[in-house]
């Protein structure tokens, strides 16, 4: 079949566009004609190649996006507009040119009869396993609206507490892009200068001040290698962190760092608790959950634990009973879960266990926040201090000595 774009009148003579997919220009004319809408300009459109995507939602459109039409979804639905209508009100709406084509498409294949979740999952950039798993849920049960303005919810939590973590990183990168460079420009410039001074002398140098020409004198020889060498050790780690042998070291290594592996411990909790209690509140069942779930911890050690306990659970076991045999998952939170279990109200336990954990989060990167700014003031202060006087002692004894 191809892929037309159109532009026409509806019935009530507003001006109406979108996509329509059919086995020829005649054949989708006459659909939108039956759909009530006359057709103005009609022309073949190229599809666009789908990717699966890296966000909570699976796409490259923003969280922004997603979570928008989401709720528009979500608030038409509630108003008891039809299904089809729904989707074309959005798609026109949706400024993302990729998100909007996927809409009208997916319009087009619910209007032929296929269910919303089988459409969206033809377009795994945008829609996740999680959106189709639970669109899923919620056209079983009756209650898409209430699905998809959980989604949005969730989808925009997520984002928040990415975009803390992200902001937080932002100070420390400067001041260490704003270190190096001065260390660059002190051994490349200033102290080469400085270095042809004691070459007109014959005094012996303390060994502190010929480690720092050393290094002057490194650098400016050898800059080159320098940089090379950075960049090829940067690539050559991001080659290796992109192996599988290699993303699963990392991710233990990560785990049993001081003050960052808690934190991405408890990033990494907080994914799981929110994006189960998410799904097992929409109606999927906790094995498909824990399969869905398992994908979005971001954390390999965290994931096969998540993947043995999805096999106990399959055999009858409970959930908190697995968990506690990984040693991935702090106390508390098993024992949240396990409580959760037994009074029948596990969706809301894990829910608060991941509102905690976000917090506490928030709080944590705040904390190192306020930490690393003034240590890292200190650490740079003391680094230049220590070269100015590796450098500056040689000159006052020059001086006195001259005097």
């Amino acid at each position: 079949m191809a892929l037309y774009e159109y532009k026409g009148l509806n019935l009530k003579g507003k001006n109406v566009k979108g996509a329509i997919e059919a086995d020829s220009q005649r054949s989708a004319q006459s659909r939108l004609k039956k759909d009530g809408i006359f057709v103005i300009e009609i022309k073949s459109k190229k599809r666009v190649q789908k990717k699966s995507g890296k966000n909570s939602f699976g796409g490259k459109a923003s969280t922004e996006d997603l979570s928008m039409m989401t709720r528009q979804l979500a608030t038409l639905l509630k108003a008891n507009i039809p299904l089809v209508d729904t989707l074309a009100a959005v798609s026109d709406q949706v400024e993302h040119p990729g998100l909007k084509s996927a809409l009208s498409e997916i319009r087009d294949s619910v209007n032929e009869g296929t269910a919303l979740n089988r459409a969206m999952a033809k377009y795994p950039k945008y829609f996740s396993k999680i959106f189709v798993s639970m669109t899923e849920a919620g056209e079983t049960s009756g209650t898409l609206d209430q699905i998809l303005l959980r989604l949005a919810e969730f989808a925009e939590s997520q984002d928040e507490l990415n975009q803390k973590i992200k902001s937080a990183m932002i100070y420390p990168v400067v001041m260490l892009i704003f270190t190096t460079l001065m260390l660059m420009g002190l051994f490349v410039y200033v102290i080469p200068k400085i270095t042809v001074i004691f070459e007109q002398t014959d005094m012996q140098l303390p060994w502190y001040s010929q480690i720092v020409i050393d290094m002057s004198e490194f650098l400016v020889n050898y800059w080159w290698g320098v940089i090379a060498g950075m960049i090829g050790s940067y690539f050559c780690f991001r080659f290796w962190k992109n192996t599988p042998n290699g993303s699963k070291q990392w991710d233990r290594i990560v785990l049993r760092l001081p003050i960052v592996g808690k934190l991405a411990r408890m990033v990494a909790v907080s994914r799981f608790t929110r994006t189960l209690s998410t799904l097992l509140t929409g109606g999927v069942p906790m094995l498909q959950a824990m399969d869905i779930v398992k994908n979005v911890v971001d954390s390999d050690p965290i994931e096969i634990a998540i993947e043995n306990a999805r096999d106990n659970i399959s055999e009858g076991e409970s959930i908190a009973g697995p968990l506690r045999k990984s040693g991935e998952f702090p106390p508390i939170v098993l024992h949240m879960v396990a409580i959760g279990e037994k009074t029948g109200d596990l969706e809301n336990m894990l829910t608060q266990v991941s509102e905690s954990y976000d917090f506490q989060v928030k709080t944590q990167v705040q904390g190192l926040t306020a930490l690393l700014e003034p240590l890292l003031i200190v650490v740079m202060g003391v680094v230049i201090g220590i070269i100015v006087v590796a450098i500056m002692i040689p000159i006052f004894e020059m001086s006195n000595l001259g005097g």
